[in-house]
């Protein structure tokens, strides 16, 4: 495992700028990988791990950056569940830790350096400090991991019958014997809706963006 201060600086590089966040995930990586004696997550162990990462902000650009496990190669897993958590799975050994961001440091980051106004700034320093226990708390756990959802899994490829494109890895349904993509089977649930051929290209604000990154 390379020193903290080399993987700090290759997940700053990653992710655009050092914040608070990517300490913690940093951190949080290093911890998992120890923990289950990953000692080289880019060299001999490049293929132990899978992590599921449950939410979508700059610790995970970290975590991917030190375990090496990537959105595009499967080994990263996302769960929309909103915390700052993460489950590291060794596919060797079937162990499996689940690390989560304790609330509590950053009241203790307050504590540390009242003196710093800028809580991004106050946390930083903190989150380099603290211990472990201080930041995280571990528990281990049973994850399942379905054949087709492995790394390097080639399913079969088919077609929707509504719109024509390719679905990957079964993600479709299957209705009175037509196979379907999700966004054809449940439109309303989709992320876009198609304009067709109107003119009128229309973007609903729900809410008003704040800044790209806010560390934890």
């Amino acid at each position: 495992m390379e020193p903290f201060d080399d993987l700090l600086k290759l997940a700053e590089t990653a992710h655009g700028h050092l914040c608070a966040g990517q300490i913690l995930g940093v951190r949080m990586a290093m911890l998992g990988c120890r923990r289950l004696g990953v000692d080289e997550p880019h060299g001999k162990d490049r293929k132990r791990l899978v992590t599921y990462i449950e939410i979508d902000r700059c610790a995970t650009d970290a975590i991917g950056v030190v375990t090496g496990c990537r959105l595009g190669k499967r080994a990263l897993k996302f769960r929309d569940w909103g915390k700052m958590a993460a489950t590291f799975v060794d596919l060797e050994s079937g162990r499996a830790l689940r690390i989560a961001a304790l609330e509590s440091s950053k009241a203790r980051a307050r504590e540390l350096y009242p003196e710093i106004e800028n809580k991004n700034k106050q946390q930083m320093r903190a989150y380099r400090e603290l211990t472990d226990n201080e930041l995280f708390s571990e528990e281990w756990v049973s994850v399942r991991i379905e054949p087709k959802e492995f790394p390097g899994y080639k399913g079969e490829r088919i077609a929707c019958v509504e719109c024509g494109e390719g679905i990957n890895y079964e993600r479709f349904v299957e209705r009175d014997g037509r196979i379907l993509c999700l966004a054809c089977a449940e439109p309303e649930s989709r992320y876009y809706q198609p304009l067709g051929d109107s003119k009128e290209y229309v973007t609903e604000t729900v809410t008003i963006f704040g800044p790209r990154c806010e560390c934890p």
